[in-house]
């Protein structure tokens, strides 16, 4: 078992390793900081009491699923910014499952791209909350948990088809909120996304 010295002293040599591999990463001086804090809080939470010849291979692992995590962040986060630039329109109506139309972009190193997404997550973060629950749920396990329709239904208890009318009208609903907020829909097509046709015409 490693003593806290031990720990604390691996932390300290592997610390600017380990960001600069993150900052290569990710490109991001503040994310890259995010990132290794939090491997690091992670492996002395859950592995502090391991040997000390175990923690460089521990915290590789850690460091690696902290990134993947991050990126999985930023994809849903563009995903869902995407989706709602739409404003909701769909030409199939409501039994059609947005996340099925649209291409997403890749900006995420553009400044002003990443500074209007975050302040469109904090807006639909926010409406959230007051979906009705069957919504919220479908909205959250397809758009955040990345789950297809079928696993969707199975959770829900329900059918596909009733999963994507959920989906529809919480993206009509989340949709009409940041309409009401100033975010008009031709500035979050050209900065945000980009749209297969049929979606969001």
């Amino acid at each position: 078992m490693a003593t806290s010295r031990e720990l604390s002293d691996f932390l300290e040599a592997v610390e600017r390793r380990a960001y600069r591999q993150t900052l290569y990463a990710v490109r991001d001086h503040h994310a890259a900081l995010d990132i290794v804090q939090d491997a690091m809080l992670k492996l002395a939470d859950k592995y502090g009491d391991h040997v000390a010849t175990e923690f460089p291979m521990l915290f590789q692992r850690i460091l690696q699923n902290t990134m993947r995590d991050f990126w999985r962040r930023q994809k849903v986060r563009q995903l869902w910014t995407s989706l709602l630039s739409s404003f909701g329109h769909h030409a199939d109506g409501e039994d059609t499952d947005p996340l099925e139309a649209i291409d997403v972009k890749d900006d995420s190193q553009e400044p002003s791209a990443q500074l209007q997404r975050a302040q469109i997550m904090r807006s639909i973060e926010g409406a959230l909350k007051n979906l009705p629950p069957r919504q919220r749920e479908a909205f959250v396990l397809r758009y955040w948990e990345e789950m297809d329709v079928a696993e969707t239904a199975e959770i829900m208890g329900c059918s596909a088809g009733s999963v994507k009318t959920h989906c529809s009208r919480a993206v009509h609903a989340l949709a009409s909120v940041l309409k009401k907020q100033g975010w008009d829909k031709q500035s979050l097509i050209g900065d945000l996304a980009g749209f297969e046709s049929g979606f969001g015409s």
